[in-house]
This record gives structure tokens, C-alpha cells and sequence, in this order.
């Protein structure tokens, strides 16, 4: 998705589209980059809301609409609060909220961490019968979280704003993170130029449990469709037993 720099509305329509696309050609799941609906901004005080907000509100009711669920990130702030959370949330088929989870790794290289708290936990989740997990673009490139979930999820969704000049490193990340943890990896970033002047290649992309590409998309792609096999994350474990041997 190329989005429209500290925009809301003008997002909100874009995803309205690409959720009624998706809906439309049979999927069960549409997944939106790191701050959909703003860019990677640090402006904290003109864009964060409640975690029951505007946003919040649009994403249920696509969800509703459309009959199908939603993954998505956006930026909240709890009163009281001198930073904001950058969040990721999951709506399903009837607009009800399933699951949250905050960024771990605020990316302190671009000055997020002075504008953004970290959270302290991952979150496994159901969603269409599989296990899930979900991580925050910087949080790719620190393993540990990732190894936390790995026994109990089939699949972990990777929002993203990650920028063209370290694209190599994204696409590399998402493949070895699917080796490591023998678990669909579901990468989503953005395209297009920030606010900011940054421009950022798309290469949304899934690698299966064995770590093969089954798609990846270009800088001008915003709209992807794919099909996995949940199931086929218990047969390479059953294959190759390798996360047994995990000593913690």
C-alpha cells in the first residue's frame, strides 16, 4: 500500500478498496503495512487516538462489511501518556477485535523510541483456525521474540514501513526467520515516498515453513493475493523435528 502521508481519510478509502478487493476474490485475511493509515511518523500528538478510536472503528466495520478479517497497524496514546503505542490489531469476519500487540522494538536509529513506548510481550492469536503471531518491521532483525512464539503458531504476520535501502536485508530476515521457526512468515510493507522524503520498495512476500518464496511483490504492487497450506507447518515440523531440540 502507498500511503497517503498523515492522511486517515484518504487511507481509510484505500483500504476500503483493497478490503472489498480481497473480500471479492474469495480471501479470508487482508493484512495492512506499519501505520496504515498515517506513514512512519513520529507527529505523535496529530495522529495517535484511543485504541478505541477512529481507526479502530473504520477497521471493524471493513471488516463486517466485507466478511473478512483484518490485520493492521496504526498509532494509539493513552491519556496520560507522553508517547504513543504503535500497535498492530486483528479484526475478524464480524468486525469483532481478536487480538493486540505493540511493537517491542521501538527503531531508535530513525528517533522512534523518544516518541513511542515499547511494548513488553508478544500475542498468539486464532484466526481462520490457525495460530498466529504478529510482529512490528524492526522487531524482524532480533530472533528471540520470533523463537518465543515459534512452537505455538503456524504463521507470523510482519507489518512493515521498511525502507528501500536496506531491502535486501527485509527480504533475507523474512526467509530466515521462516527457516528458523519452520512457520509461514507473512511480510507486509509498504511502497511509495513518505512525508519524510523515504522511499520504500513494496517486497511484501511469504515465505513457506521451509523458508521458499512463494511470492513477492514489486515496488509499484499494492494489491497481492496468495493461498497456504496451514497444515503444511506440522508436516515439515514432523519432517524435520528441529524445534525439539530447543533447549529453553
Amino acid at each position: 500500500m502507498d500511503i497517503k502521508w498523515e492522511s486517515k481519510r484518504d487511507n481509510y478509502a484505500k483500504a476500503e478498496k483493497f478490503t472489498k478487493l480481497a473480500s471479492d476474490e474469495g480471501c479470508d485475511i487482508v493484512v495492512f503495512p506499519e501505520m496504515f493509515n498515517t506513514g512512519f511518523s513520529m507527529n505523535v500528538a496529530s495522529i495517535a487516538e484511543d485504541e478505541d478510536g477512529e481507526t479502530s472503528s473504520e477497521l471493524s466495520k471493513m471488516a463486517k462489511k466485507n466478511r473478512i478479517n483484518i490485520i493492521a497497524g496504526y498509532v494509539v496514546k493513552t491519556p496520560g501518556d507522553t508517547k504513543g503505542r504503535n500497535i498492530a490489531v486483528v479484526y475478524n469476519k464480524t468486525g469483532q477485535f481478536i487480538a493486540k500487540y505493540v511493537k517491542l522494538h521501538p527503531f531508535s536509529f530513525a528517533g522512534e523510541d523518544q516518541y513511542y513506548l515499547a511494548g513488553n510481550d508478544s500475542v498468539v492469536f486464532d484466526i481462520e483456525g490457525i495460530k498466529a503471531s504478529i510482529f512490528i518491521c524492526y522487531d524482524l532483525r532480533f530472533p528471540e521474540v520470533f523463537r518465543k512464539v515459534a512452537r505455538d503458531v503456524q504463521a507470523i504476520f510482519v507489518l512493515a514501513n521498511w525502507p528501500s535501502e536496506r531491502k535486501e536485508h527485509w527480504l533475507a530476515l523474512l526467509k530466515a526467520r521462516a527457516i528458523e521457526n519452520q512457520c509461514f512468515v507473512i511480510g507486509v510493507n509498504r511502497t511509495g515516498r513518505d512525508g519524510n522524503g523515504i522511499l520504500y520498495p513494496g517486497l511484501s512476500a511469504i515465505f513457506d515453513p521451509s523458508g521458499n518464496e512463494l511470492f513477492c511483490g514489486g515496488d509499484n504492487v499494492e494489491f497481492m493475493k496468495c493461498e497456504i497450506n496451514p497444515q503444511e507447518t506440522f508436516e515439515v515440523r514432523e519432517r524435520f523435528p528441529f524445534l525439539q531440540d530447543m533447549h529453553w
